[in-house]
């Protein structure tokens, strides 16, 4: 590969796993270099207001962690939020133009497949039999019941007082 060049990427269109949502629904695509405080500032000011009753987040590649990061900090400054995740795989095609053309050498297409989130937020109720829905506050149920086993096996192995 030392004779090529990355001459451009181009990500092939995927349609949303998501199922009858509205065509005005607030999609926030999370880059690699997106600011969180900026995408932060634009979504949370959106769900509050009472017209906007989803959003959704979708990110791939190096910023799946920063669009989980994202939903989790809208968890917590809005309450109450339905969530549905969908993990799935986006096809890219990059393009390698020979450094030298005269070299007789041919441009390279690499396919990939790049790992995807999609997650909706809702005020309103979503269907819990959906793989990868999250009732609201079930996360801190979770960890408060986590806790509270580790608490009460730490009293009976004796490691508190």
């Amino acid at each position: 590969m030392e004779n090529y060049k990355k001459s451009k990427i181009v990500e092939k269109p995927s349609p949303l796993p998501f199922t009858n949502l509205p065509s005005d629904i607030i999609e926030m695509k999370v880059k690699d270099g997106s600011k969180i405080r900026n995408l932060m500032g634009y979504a949370i000011g959106k769900m509050e207001s009472d017209s906007v009753r989803q959003i959704l987040f979708t990110g791939s590649g190096k910023a799946i962690s920063k669009t989980i990061t994202c939903v989790e900090i809208m968890k917590r400054r809005l309450t109450g939020l339905h969530q549905i995740t969908k993990v799935l795989f986006r096809q890219t095609e990059e393009i390698w133009e020979p450094i030298v053309p005269e070299a007789g050498l041919d441009a390279l297409t690499v396919k990939r497949n790049i790992p995807a989130i999609c997650i909706l937020l809702s005020k309103d109720a979503l269907d819990s039999q959906e793989p990868g829905y999250q009732a609201p506050g079930s996360f801190d149920a979770f960890w408060i019941e986590t806790l509270k086993a580790d608490y009460c096996n730490g009293i009976l192995l004796g490691w508190t007082s």
